[in-house]
């Protein structure tokens, strides 16, 4: 596909290339990439997080991309179908539910009390030092920052960020 294909349904995306609007874009982009690429967190523990937040805010372009992205790292398919349904699932070590805990805690709307309580965060401290913590909160921190490209923008599910973007602005 190109910047201009459509999908069957006749989508395209809404945005030009956003680091072409915003060029800045690209320096934050990078900047967050290198906080979580620290080693604190393993990537396959930021990946699943990713994975589990484009299921949250019901994405597919965020879903199809941390798909392929743990593919890539060689990360069990199983495990990889299994975030949706994490809680029960077998595939999981208690520090990679803990991650997973807090990305749902992060991005999930609670009736009362705080989102992240201090029960979850004595359970991840347990197995995350004050730098893992930290990443972690950055891993989360990341894949919020490029939500809104992908829910305001919708670029085409499967389509290489380089190659994503219409040409040309939306009138």
């Amino acid at each position: 596909m190109n910047a201009t294909d459509t999908t069957p349904d006749g989508l395209t995306s809404r945005f030009s290339d956003p680091q072409q609007l915003v060029p800045e874009l690209g320096d934050v982009g990078a900047a967050l990439f290198k906080i979580i690429g620290n080693g604190a967190v393993p990537r396959s523990t930021i990946g699943l997080v990713h994975l589990r937040a484009g299921q949250l805010v019901a994405n597919t372009y965020l879903t199809v991309l941390h798909t392929g992205n743990l593919r890539r790292a060689g990360v069990p398919e199983e495990k990889i179908t299994a975030v949706a349904s994490w809680p029960d699932a077998p595939y999981f070590t208690v520090a990679e539910r803990v991650a997973l805990e807090l990305v749902e805690a992060v991005l999930t709307p609670t009736q009362a009390g705080e989102r992240v309580p201090d029960e979850l965060y004595a359970r991840a401290a347990e197995h995350y030092d004050t730098t893992a913590l930290a990443t972690l909160a950055m891993a989360i921190g990341q894949v919020n920052f490029f939500i809104p490209l992908a829910l305001i923008g919708r670029p085409l599910p499967g389509v290489s960020p380089a190659g994503q973007w219409r040409t040309a602005p939306a009138d």
